[in-house]
């Protein structure tokens, strides 16, 4: 597998590990209730999202309140994901500077 391949392969599935620790530590929010911060699945979820909240608080500008923080962080996950699927993915493909075949050929096999 070529190197920028596997680096795409590499942020891809970074991305979507952030995505689903940011929605389960969601779900958390909405069932532990007022005990949540007691919960420790809930705070392993704070400890691993911490870097992509501190980094949201950062890009944003100061007029975004602290509580929509979590929200603007999985928008910009997404936009990530889908900037890379739909449009890094298919520029890299095509350029063929890339070969893409075991992307291809995993697809069709399973």
């Amino acid at each position: 597998m070529q190197t920028e391949l596997l680096i795409f392969v590499i942020v891809k599935a970074l991305l979507e590990l952030t995505g689903l620790f940011l929605f389960g530590q969601g779900v958390l929010y909405l069932m532990a209730g007022r005990g949540r911060d007691q919960n420790w699945f809930y705070q392993l979820f704070k400890v691993l999202t911490g870097p992509i909240m501190k980094f949201t608080r950062f890009v944003t500008p100061g007029v975004i309140v602290d509580r929509h923080i979590p929200y603007v962080a999985f928008l910009l996950i997404l936009w990530a994901w889908l900037f890379l699927v739909f449009w890094l993915l298919p520029e890299m493909c095509a350029s063929g500077a890339v070969d893409c075949t075991p992307l291809i050929e995993r697809k069709s096999q399973a």
